[in-house]
Protein backbone atom coordinates (compact mmCIF):
# COMPACT_ATOMS: atom_id res chain seq x y z
CA UNK A 1 0.00 0.00 0.00
CA UNK A 2 1.39 3.30 -1.14
CA UNK A 3 1.78 5.56 2.36
CA UNK A 4 1.61 9.79 1.89
CA UNK A 5 4.48 11.83 3.85
CA UNK A 6 3.91 11.19 7.15
CA UNK A 7 2.60 8.08 7.18
CA UNK A 8 -1.03 7.93 6.25
CA UNK A 9 -2.08 5.25 4.03
CA UNK A 10 -3.56 6.36 0.76
CA UNK A 11 -7.25 4.86 0.39
CA UNK A 12 -8.12 2.64 -2.51
CA UNK A 13 -9.55 4.47 -5.79
CA UNK A 14 -13.32 4.30 -5.84
CA UNK A 15 -15.35 3.39 -9.00
CA UNK A 16 -18.95 4.73 -9.21
CA UNK A 17 -21.25 1.99 -10.91
CA UNK A 18 -23.34 3.59 -13.31
CA UNK A 19 -25.34 0.60 -15.16
CA UNK A 20 -27.22 2.02 -18.58
CA UNK A 21 -29.99 -1.26 -18.32
CA UNK A 22 -32.90 -2.47 -17.10
CA UNK A 23 -31.71 -5.76 -15.39
CA UNK A 24 -28.86 -5.84 -13.55
CA UNK A 25 -28.64 -7.61 -10.35
CA UNK A 26 -28.76 -4.86 -8.11
CA UNK A 27 -32.50 -2.82 -8.35
CA UNK A 28 -31.30 0.52 -7.27
CA UNK A 29 -28.13 1.03 -9.70
CA UNK A 30 -30.53 -0.14 -13.05
CA UNK A 31 -31.31 2.73 -15.87
CA UNK A 32 -28.15 4.88 -14.77
CA UNK A 33 -28.23 8.31 -15.36
CA UNK A 34 -26.45 11.61 -15.63
CA UNK A 35 -27.52 12.84 -12.62
CA UNK A 36 -26.86 9.95 -10.66
CA UNK A 37 -22.96 9.68 -12.30
CA UNK A 38 -22.84 13.60 -11.01
CA UNK A 39 -24.00 12.85 -7.79
CA UNK A 40 -21.18 10.32 -7.52
CA UNK A 41 -18.59 12.47 -8.80
CA UNK A 42 -19.65 14.99 -6.25
CA UNK A 43 -19.41 12.78 -3.38
CA UNK A 44 -15.58 11.77 -4.51
CA UNK A 45 -15.77 9.05 -7.22
CA UNK A 46 -12.53 8.84 -8.88
CA UNK A 47 -13.54 6.57 -11.78
CA UNK A 48 -17.48 5.79 -13.16
CA UNK A 49 -17.82 2.70 -14.99
CA UNK A 50 -20.83 2.97 -17.38
CA UNK A 51 -22.20 -0.20 -18.49
CA UNK A 52 -24.81 -1.32 -20.90
CA UNK A 53 -25.13 -5.07 -20.72
CA UNK A 54 -25.64 -6.86 -17.79
CA UNK A 55 -23.45 -9.37 -16.96
CA UNK A 56 -25.53 -10.91 -13.76
CA UNK A 57 -25.90 -14.72 -13.73
CA UNK A 58 -28.03 -15.97 -16.35
CA UNK A 59 -27.55 -12.70 -18.07
CA UNK A 60 -29.09 -12.69 -21.87
CA UNK A 61 -26.93 -10.96 -24.80
CA UNK A 62 -27.80 -7.76 -26.22
CA UNK A 63 -27.41 -6.84 -29.64
CA UNK A 64 -24.31 -4.62 -30.23
CA UNK A 65 -26.58 -1.06 -31.26
CA UNK A 66 -28.19 -1.35 -28.77
CA UNK A 67 -25.59 -1.62 -25.94
CA UNK A 68 -24.19 1.30 -28.29
CA UNK A 69 -27.46 3.02 -27.88
CA UNK A 70 -27.33 3.00 -23.71
CA UNK A 71 -23.83 3.83 -22.99
CA UNK A 72 -22.70 5.97 -25.50
CA UNK A 73 -24.69 9.32 -24.98
CA UNK A 74 -23.50 9.07 -20.93
CA UNK A 75 -19.78 8.19 -21.89
CA UNK A 76 -19.69 11.25 -24.05
CA UNK A 77 -21.36 13.65 -21.45
CA UNK A 78 -19.82 11.97 -17.90
CA UNK A 79 -16.52 12.07 -19.58
CA UNK A 80 -15.93 15.74 -19.38
CA UNK A 81 -16.44 15.75 -15.43
CA UNK A 82 -14.77 12.26 -14.49
CA UNK A 83 -12.47 10.06 -15.42
CA UNK A 84 -14.75 7.47 -17.06
CA UNK A 85 -14.40 3.16 -17.79
CA UNK A 86 -16.39 1.37 -20.13
CA UNK A 87 -17.65 -2.15 -18.86
CA UNK A 88 -17.99 -3.70 -22.31
CA UNK A 89 -16.58 -7.42 -23.42
CA UNK A 90 -17.54 -6.10 -27.34
CA UNK A 91 -14.29 -4.24 -29.01
CA UNK A 92 -16.93 -2.23 -30.89
CA UNK A 93 -18.94 -0.83 -27.84
CA UNK A 94 -15.35 -0.06 -26.16
CA UNK A 95 -13.66 1.67 -29.55
CA UNK A 96 -16.57 4.29 -29.82
CA UNK A 97 -16.60 4.65 -25.73
CA UNK A 98 -13.32 5.57 -25.74
CA UNK A 99 -13.19 7.84 -29.03
CA UNK A 100 -15.89 9.09 -26.49
CA UNK A 101 -13.81 10.40 -23.92
CA UNK A 102 -13.53 7.17 -21.94
CA UNK A 103 -9.97 6.22 -20.55
CA UNK A 104 -10.45 2.69 -19.06
CA UNK A 105 -12.01 -0.42 -21.08
CA UNK A 106 -13.62 -2.77 -18.44
CA UNK A 107 -13.59 -6.60 -19.92
CA UNK A 108 -15.50 -8.96 -18.03
CA UNK A 109 -14.58 -11.61 -20.64
CA UNK A 110 -10.59 -10.69 -19.47
CA UNK A 111 -9.54 -9.78 -23.23
CA UNK A 112 -10.68 -13.58 -24.70
CA UNK A 113 -11.15 -11.16 -27.82
CA UNK A 114 -7.72 -10.78 -29.54
CA UNK A 115 -8.74 -7.34 -31.01
CA UNK A 116 -10.41 -6.27 -27.79
CA UNK A 117 -6.14 -6.61 -26.79
CA UNK A 118 -5.67 -5.02 -30.13
CA UNK A 119 -7.67 -2.08 -28.96
CA UNK A 120 -6.02 -1.52 -25.81
CA UNK A 121 -2.89 -1.47 -27.07
CA UNK A 122 -3.45 0.86 -29.99
CA UNK A 123 -4.76 3.60 -27.43
CA UNK A 124 -2.75 2.81 -24.56
CA UNK A 125 -5.81 3.36 -22.25
CA UNK A 126 -6.21 2.07 -18.79
CA UNK A 127 -7.50 -1.85 -19.25
CA UNK A 128 -9.39 -3.80 -16.42
CA UNK A 129 -8.58 -7.04 -16.97
CA UNK A 130 -11.11 -9.44 -15.20
CA UNK A 131 -11.65 -13.42 -14.82
CA UNK A 132 -15.09 -15.15 -15.63
CA UNK A 133 -15.71 -18.65 -16.36
CA UNK A 134 -17.78 -19.14 -19.41
CA UNK A 135 -19.92 -16.71 -20.02
CA UNK A 136 -23.11 -14.90 -17.91
CA UNK A 137 -26.19 -16.78 -18.90
CA UNK A 138 -24.41 -20.17 -17.81
CA UNK A 139 -20.83 -18.83 -15.57
CA UNK A 140 -22.79 -20.00 -12.24
CA UNK A 141 -23.44 -23.31 -13.53
CA UNK A 142 -21.49 -25.84 -10.91
CA UNK A 143 -18.17 -24.03 -11.73
CA UNK A 144 -15.19 -25.81 -11.00
CA UNK A 145 -11.67 -25.26 -10.17
CA UNK A 146 -8.59 -27.79 -9.69
CA UNK A 147 -7.28 -24.36 -7.44
CA UNK A 148 -9.00 -21.69 -8.59
CA UNK A 149 -6.22 -19.01 -6.79
CA UNK A 150 -3.75 -20.52 -9.13
CA UNK A 151 -6.25 -20.46 -12.07
CA UNK A 152 -7.49 -17.27 -11.82
CA UNK A 153 -4.38 -15.15 -10.89
CA UNK A 154 -2.42 -17.40 -13.56
CA UNK A 155 -4.76 -16.30 -16.29
CA UNK A 156 -4.93 -12.38 -15.38
CA UNK A 157 -0.92 -12.58 -15.02
CA UNK A 158 -0.58 -13.85 -18.68
CA UNK A 159 -2.57 -11.42 -20.54
CA UNK A 160 -1.02 -8.43 -18.17
CA UNK A 161 2.33 -9.82 -19.29
CA UNK A 162 0.77 -10.12 -23.02
CA UNK A 163 0.41 -6.48 -23.01
CA UNK A 164 3.52 -4.95 -21.50
CA UNK A 165 5.20 -7.26 -23.76
CA UNK A 166 3.50 -5.07 -26.48
CA UNK A 167 4.81 -2.37 -24.86
CA UNK A 168 1.89 -1.46 -22.84
CA UNK A 169 2.07 0.83 -19.67
CA UNK A 170 2.12 -1.52 -16.61
CA UNK A 171 0.34 1.05 -14.66
CA UNK A 172 -2.69 1.28 -16.81
CA UNK A 173 -3.13 -2.37 -16.26
CA UNK A 174 -5.86 -3.52 -13.57
CA UNK A 175 -6.42 -6.93 -12.56
CA UNK A 176 -9.99 -8.27 -11.11
CA UNK A 177 -10.95 -11.78 -9.88
CA UNK A 178 -13.91 -11.62 -10.93
CA UNK A 179 -16.33 -12.23 -8.04
CA UNK A 180 -19.34 -13.88 -8.60
CA UNK A 181 -18.28 -14.50 -12.09
CA UNK A 182 -18.18 -18.50 -12.11
CA UNK A 183 -17.60 -18.73 -8.58
CA UNK A 184 -18.74 -20.09 -5.36
CA UNK A 185 -18.36 -18.59 -2.29
CA UNK A 186 -15.66 -20.61 -1.00
CA UNK A 187 -13.89 -19.40 -4.51
CA UNK A 188 -14.59 -15.87 -3.79
CA UNK A 189 -13.38 -16.21 0.00
CA UNK A 190 -9.94 -17.55 -1.94
CA UNK A 191 -9.77 -15.23 -3.84
CA UNK A 192 -9.88 -11.83 -2.18
CA UNK A 193 -7.28 -13.93 0.46
CA UNK A 194 -5.21 -14.61 -2.50
CA UNK A 195 -4.83 -11.01 -4.39
CA UNK A 196 -1.48 -10.27 -3.09
CA UNK A 197 -0.26 -12.64 -5.46
CA UNK A 198 -1.40 -10.29 -8.53
CA UNK A 199 1.39 -7.95 -7.74
CA UNK A 200 3.20 -5.80 -8.92
CA UNK A 201 -0.08 -5.30 -11.43
CA UNK A 202 -2.86 -2.89 -9.83
CA UNK A 203 -5.80 -4.76 -8.27
CA UNK A 204 -9.18 -3.85 -8.41
CA UNK A 205 -12.29 -5.89 -6.59
CA UNK A 206 -16.07 -5.50 -7.64
CA UNK A 207 -17.67 -7.38 -4.57
CA UNK A 208 -20.14 -4.44 -4.02
CA UNK A 209 -23.86 -6.06 -2.78
CA UNK A 210 -23.11 -8.78 -4.42
CA UNK A 211 -24.39 -12.83 -3.93
CA UNK A 212 -21.08 -13.15 -1.72
CA UNK A 213 -22.52 -10.56 0.72
CA UNK A 214 -26.09 -12.18 1.06
CA UNK A 215 -25.12 -15.67 1.52
CA UNK A 216 -22.87 -14.48 4.54
CA UNK A 217 -24.97 -12.24 5.79
CA UNK A 218 -28.11 -13.61 4.95
CA UNK A 219 -29.84 -11.03 3.33
CA UNK A 220 -31.18 -12.05 0.18
CA UNK A 221 -32.20 -8.29 -0.77
CA UNK A 222 -29.49 -7.02 -2.12
CA UNK A 223 -30.95 -3.49 -0.79
CA UNK A 224 -29.62 -4.63 2.18
CA UNK A 225 -25.57 -6.27 1.34
CA UNK A 226 -24.26 -2.36 2.22
CA UNK A 227 -23.15 -3.15 5.72
CA UNK A 228 -21.20 -6.58 4.24
CA UNK A 229 -20.06 -4.15 1.16
CA UNK A 230 -18.53 -1.82 3.54
CA UNK A 231 -17.01 -4.61 5.42
CA UNK A 232 -15.09 -5.94 1.98
CA UNK A 233 -13.89 -2.39 1.51
CA UNK A 234 -12.11 -1.92 4.85
CA UNK A 235 -10.06 -5.26 3.87
CA UNK A 236 -9.46 -3.57 0.27
CA UNK A 237 -7.62 -0.54 2.95
CA UNK A 238 -5.94 -2.68 4.81
CA UNK A 239 -4.75 -5.09 2.18
CA UNK A 240 -3.49 -1.98 -0.53
CA UNK A 241 -5.99 -2.78 -2.85
CA UNK A 242 -5.74 -0.12 -5.55
CA UNK A 243 -9.54 0.59 -6.97
CA UNK A 244 -12.46 -0.32 -5.54
CA UNK A 245 -15.99 -0.75 -7.90
CA UNK A 246 -18.85 0.62 -5.99
CA UNK A 247 -22.74 1.43 -5.84
CA UNK A 248 -22.91 3.45 -2.84
CA UNK A 249 -19.66 6.24 -3.60
CA UNK A 250 -20.33 8.63 -0.44
CA UNK A 251 -20.65 5.56 2.14
CA UNK A 252 -17.45 4.34 0.92
CA UNK A 253 -15.72 7.17 0.78
CA UNK A 254 -17.03 7.96 4.38
CA UNK A 255 -15.21 4.49 5.14
CA UNK A 256 -12.24 5.91 3.68
CA UNK A 257 -11.93 9.16 5.17
CA UNK A 258 -12.26 7.41 8.62
CA UNK A 259 -9.66 5.02 8.21
CA UNK A 260 -7.14 7.18 6.92
CA UNK A 261 -7.79 9.69 10.31
CA UNK A 262 -7.58 6.43 12.69
CA UNK A 263 -4.04 5.77 10.77
CA UNK A 264 -2.89 9.04 11.62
Amino acid sequence: MAVLEGGQKTRPQVMGIINATPDSFHKSSREGTIEKAMKMIADGADWIDIGGESTRPGADKISIDEELSRVIPLVTEISKHANVSIDTRNVEVAKQALQAGAKMVNDVSGLRDPNMLDLIVEHGCHVCIMHMLGEPGNMQDNPEYQDVSKEVNEMLLSKARELVEREHSMDRIHLDPGIGFGKTLEHNLKLLKSSKELRPYSILWGVSRKSMIGQICNQDDTEERLAGSLAVAAKAFYEGIDIIRVHDVREHIDLFSVLQKLEE
